[in-house]
């Protein structure tokens, strides 16, 4: 009878310590801040253009223990999120190479940042520096922008 009375005890110990793990796991979802889901952006109708003398003077790219001169250019195009809200600090990836196929920047994708991207469509420009060695007309494959519903910190 004594053990009977013990294995009746413990099942309403577990299910009762059951039971509340369940509710406490259901309330967190009601009070839990928001999950910063990566928000996908696309770009397009992409144009570059060299900078201005002011804005490019003295740019240099690294090659590795030494500095080489490199030439600076203004990305730009239109950004299309899709989403609803505001996307922030979205970084942009791409692919920039030169007249004759040769990568502008090797072993990189991310290419810079937007700050914030407003619902719709909107424009955006983006600086970036290549060596100066590489023949233009440049051409810009893959670009998008990926960020998020909230200030990162």
């Amino acid at each position: 009878m004594i053990n009977q009375m013990k294995s009746t005890t413990m099942s309403f110990r577990a299910k009762f310590a059951c039971l509340c793990l369940a509710f406490a796991l259901f309330m967190s979802s009601f009070i839990s801040p928001p999950a910063l889901a990566v928000t996908q952006v696309e770009l397009k109708d992409l144009t570059y253009a060299e900078c201005s003398p002011e804005v490019g003077k003295g740019t240099v790219t690294s090659g590795g223990p030494i500095m080489r001169l490199a030439n600076c250019f203004i990305i730009s195009g239109t950004t299309v999120n899709k989403s609803g809200k505001p996307v922030m600090d979205a970084d942009v990836f791409g692919r920039i190479f030169d007249a004759n196929n040769n990568p502008a920047m090797e072993n990189r994708g991310r290419l810079g940042s937007i700050e914030m991207i407003e619902p719709g469509e909107g424009q955006f420009e983006l600086r970036v520096s290549v060596p100066d060695a590489l023949e233009t007309p440049l051409k810009l494959e893959q670009f998008k922008a990926s960020g998020f519903a909230a200030k990162v910190r």
